[in-house]
């Protein structure tokens, strides 16, 4: 065909293309018609003709009217339904950042929707009458398991470094270790929080090797604080030295000056008794004497995000008052959740209540008669194995936990093993609600570490369901 004739059919094919008042007016469509704001049916078809006459000026033939109806129907349905869903996380690490951290213990949840449901006191003292601050619902939970004087609670642990170095060492110098000027996640790096913050950021020692005398040589005039960055989600090993907390704050006493401690993960509970790495808390933080510590509280505390502020109150109280204290400040759902979550703690049931710790804390002997159920559904495809779970999301860096797993494949051939993982994966994640596991060595694995054992019921009936589909 000739260069004329080509583009003659490429201009028919335009022509060909429906309108916008006729795909509206299509018979399958009528139920949006009368739900949908009419403009927005319209753009939704509009988007979707724009990008059919692209594809036909690329040379491709027009769509029929049916499969472009088909087109908008489907993206009506993905605009009026959520896209944040539950999912059941069988992958074996606890705290997933991917999906969404700590799952909430059954009464932060209901603290949660109580609030949400209604006005609340906030920011009310009911006793005075008289307006106060919002931290007063949770600042004496924290003091109490912490030992610390005064508390304050944020967005999230970024946000509270943010804070307290933006107002406590604008305009001054921040002295840290090289080994602890970390990245966090995300490209989310402390150099890069020092420089939003207006501090200046002076790196002593070096990767491996940081010693007091490093931190006191560098101390000067326009020192604004010590800060120590706990690094919790890796570990360097070998010929390393890291200066003690005791003795850094040994030093900014000498001096002057704050010590700030971001401890990351925020834990309260002594992890060692379950057979893990230590892992730095509150309690000692606030005991060796620093200025500020910071920590997260939809970690290894296992309530909602947040990020939480506790230590002297001379210097809470100058973050409190800072102007970027409102910009981060935490909203009432989850404050009512955080409170409930130290709730556990200070009755002493944390290990019983809150998941994580449940998780955390699960017999492996609980694990592997949950593990055998699971495959008993599946059939010949699936099998227990030894495996091991991880804690995750930046905390305890290093440290497993035994577990036993449901290895999903076909063993007595690689290429069917693989495509066996990869098809039940991929039916599990598009299953309501999802189910997530991990394909590792060409097999789908399942943890039941991970998975609350209330969720089995659904767990067992969906793996039946896709043997079935999938004829395994």
């Amino acid at each position: 065909m000739c260069f004329y004739g080509i583009i003659e059919k490429v201009m028919s094919d335009l022509r060909s293309l429906p309108s916008v008042d006729k795909v509206i007016n299509s018979t399958r469509l009528t139920q949006w018609r009368r739900v949908l704001p009419h403009e927005l049916l319209v753009n939704i078809i509009r988007e979707v003709l724009e990008q059919e006459r692209l594809a036909v000026s690329s040379g491709k033939p027009p769509r029929p009217l049916d499969d472009i109806v088909d087109i908008v129907c489907s993206r009506v349905d993905r605009l009026i339904q959520p896209s944040l869903k539950p999912v059941i996380n069988a992958t074996g690490v606890i705290l997933h950042t991917n999906l969404g951290r700590s799952p909430l213990s059954d009464e932060a949840i209901a603290a949660m929707v109580s609030i949400a449901h209604s006005y609340c006191n906030l920011e009310l003292s009911l006793d005075s009458g008289v307006r106060e601050n919002r931290d007063v619902h949770v600042e004496k939970l924290l003091c109490q398991l912490t030992g610390a004087e005064a508390a304050l609670v944020v967005n999230n642990n970024a946000a509270a470094v943010l804070l307290a170095l933006t107002a406590l060492a604008k305009k001054k110098e921040v002295i840290v270790s090289r080994g602890q000027a970390v990245e966090i996640g995300g490209g989310f790096r402390i150099p890069d929080v020092m420089r939003q913050s207006g501090a200046k950021l002076v790196e002593v020692g070096t990767t491996n090797c940081t010693y007091i005398h490093d931190y006191e040589q560098a101390i000067g005039p326009r020192t604004g604080a010590l800060l120590r960055v706990h690094s919790s989600n890796f570990r360097i090993e070998g010929f390393t030295h890291f200066v003690g907390l005791e003795e850094l704050v040994s030093l900014g006493k000498k001096y002057d000056i704050p010590v700030l401690d971001d401890l990351g993960s925020g834990c309260l509970i002594d992890v060692t008794a379950f057979g893990l790495l230590a892992e730095p808390t509150a309690q000692e933080s606030i005991a060796r004497g620093v200025g500020l510590a910071f920590f997260s509280g939809d970690k290894l505390l296992g309530g909602p995000q947040s990020g939480i502020i506790v230590g002297k109150k001379t210097l809470v109280d100058r973050l409190r008052k800072h102007p970027l204290a409102r910009a981060v400040r935490i909203d009432k759902i989850r404050l009512a959740g955080l409170a409930a979550t130290l709730h556990h703690y200070i009755r002493g049931e944390a290990r019983d209540k809150i998941p994580v710790w449940r998780m955390i804390a699960m017999p492996v002997s609980e694990i592997e008669k949950r593990a055998k159920a699971w495959a008993h559904g599946i059939g010949q495809v699936a099998r227990v194995i030894d495996g091991e779970s991880v804690v995750g999301g930046g905390s305890i860096p290093g440290a497993t936990l035994p577990t036993r797993l449901v290895a999903i494949g076909n063993s007595n051939s690689r290429t069917s093993c693989l495509n066996i993982a990869q098809r039940m994966a991929r039916f599990l994640r598009r299953h309501e609600p999802a189910i997530i596991g991990r394909v590792e060595n060409d097999y789908l694995l399942l943890d039941p570490r991970t998975v609350l054992p209330e969720q089995d019921e659904v767990v067992i009936r969906t793996l039946a369901e896709a043997a079935a589909e999938l004829g395994l």
